[in-house]
């Protein structure tokens, strides 16, 4: 049975308590243990959920011992990965959390090219092992990132255009359903699962591993990183757009409505200046890359230039001192049809009003691998989009929560009309429009995935998600 809201506070008694613990490997945190609130903390601080109970898996049995203990006695349930979680999903209100940030483990099979992945590891972890061997998965641009999280509703970051989303790389998965099964999903197991829970995993099950297909990328690449005057933000994207339109695959680039952070490594005198930074990863050699990235370090005279050859790991751990643990974050997106002019002068305007230096403008390239992916090979939408535009709000004080997260929301109103639909759902907010954002994630899919959820989760028992609920008939 689906437990209703009013009905979700834990009542168990203190001895069917302690057997749980005592048949559970890992630590089961209550509110009562002094460990509460370190283990409760997540990297959004504006997520204040209090769970009952929070299990911290060390594996499959105890995923399992989780899901059977929350399904028999009617709690609901939330997931939490290895990372940020900046929509607050991992944490429930009065519920139990399935934490599996201590599942971490990384195994790289070099025969087949592949890895596998543990469902709390972040995409540091599986750089580290990865790129011992010069090989890589597409992941997202912060090493802190959970890998199930970001991979499991997209995955979108340097290597995109040559290799495609995290989503597109998935080989494989282990899940536990809600009835507490442990499944494999992939092309010749559970296919009907495999393709939902490549877009929309967090409604289907519990991920305990996943497997990615691997390329090789590094250990060294080419990063094209020149900051520009935000005053010539108008002429510098435009000739970034005529630069990308014969770019190859192996540029992937991000344009920046930004200021310099006030982070030591940055010039003081730069602190918190607004810029343009027409940001490039090449997935190739390295040198061959500088010289194809070159163009867009001559759009003007820049400020500073970060362009270098770097190290992919040290690559893909250069944005994690801008979002630190604790702070405020807000993110939305809507993938848009064109970069057309109009856009460009609107999005210079929204980024002139950012109510926080921190905040920024992220305007997603796309093409190239991520768009030859058949509309109905994923859940996802936005396939044939030009570009994601992401308004990702960062800040420090509580008391500036209104106006950064209204800033957010009136930016990704104002894209509406640049966009035929398509909503990138790893930046979605808090999901405030529920039904109406899934259809615009998932497209002319959602309807597929509401019948593949009645399959396996008829109940709706995994639903502290961007929740695609059961088809009723």
């Amino acid at each position: 049975m689906v437990v209703q809201p009013d009905a979700l506070a834990l009542k168990i008694d203190g001895d069917v308590l302690d057997e749980f613990r005592a048949s559970f490997k890992g630590d089961v945190v209550t509110v009562a243990d002094e460990a509460y609130e370190d283990v409760r903390a997540i990297r959004n601080g504006m997520i204040t959920r209090r769970p009952a109970l929070i299990a911290q898996c060390q594996g499959v049995a105890d995923v399992i011992a989780a899901v059977n203990f929350a399904r028999e006695h009617e709690l609901l349930v939330s997931i939490r990965g290895g990372g940020h979680n900046v929509a607050g999903n991992a944490l429930c209100d009065d519920g139990l959390v399935i934490d599996l940030s201590n599942m971490c483990a990384v195994r790289v099979d070099l025969a087949a090219e592949t890895v596998r992945v543990e469902g709390g590891a972040t995409w540091g972890d599986v750089d580290r092992e990865t790129q011992v061997f010069g090989l890589a998965t597409p992941g997202g641009n912060i090493s802190t990132t959970g890998v199930s999280g970001l991979a499991l509703h997209g995955g979108m970051g340097h290597l995109r255009r040559k290799y495609g989303f995290s989503v597109d790389n998935i080989v494989s998965l282990d899940v536990v359903l809600a009835g507490g099964s442990l499944v494999t999903a992939n092309a010749h197991q559970n296919e009907d699962l495999f393709w939902a829970m490549r877009g929309a995993g967090s409604n289907f099950g519990v991920v305990t591993s996943l497997e990615f297909k691997l390329h090789p990328v590094g250990p060294v690449v080419a990063l094209c990183a020149p900051v520009y005057p935000v005053a010539e933000a108008p002429h510098v994207l435009r000739a970034w757009r005529a630069y990308l339109d014969t770019a190859p695959d192996e540029v992937s680039s991000i344009g920046l409505l930004w200021s310099v952070p006030a982070l030591e490594g940055f010039p003081p005198e730069l602190h918190n200046v607004p810029v343009v930074i027409p940001a490039a990863v090449y997935a190739g050699p390295a040198d061959e890359g500088e010289q194809i990235m070159q163009p867009l370090r001559e759009l003007g005279t820049p400020l500073l230039d970060l362009s270098n050859q770097v190290p992919y790991t040290a690559l893909q751990m250069s944005f994690d001192p801008m979002f630190p643990d604790g702070d405020m974050y807000y993110f939305k997106s809507q993938y848009v049809d064109e970069l057309s002019d109009e856009l460009f002068d609107e999005l210079c305007e929204l980024g002139a009003r950012r109510p926080s230096h921190r905040s920024l403008i992220a305007i997603w390239h796309q093409g190239g691998a991520t768009s030859r992916v058949g509309a109905q090979e994923t859940p996802l939408a936005g396939r044939s989009a030009q570009a994601l535009i992401s308004f990702d709000g960062t800040w420090s004080d509580p008391q500036d929560n209104a106006p950064n997260i209204a800033w957010a929301r009136n930016a990704w109103d104002a894209m509406q009309r640049y966009s035929s639909g398509g909503i990138y759902l790893n930046f979605a907010g808090f999901g405030e429009e529920q039904e109406e954002l899934l259809r615009s994630g998932y497209g002319g899919n959602y309807d597929r995935l509401a019948q593949i959820k009645r399959k396996y989760d008829p109940t709706n028992f995994f639903r502290v998600n961007n929740n695609v609920k059961p088809a009723t008939h």
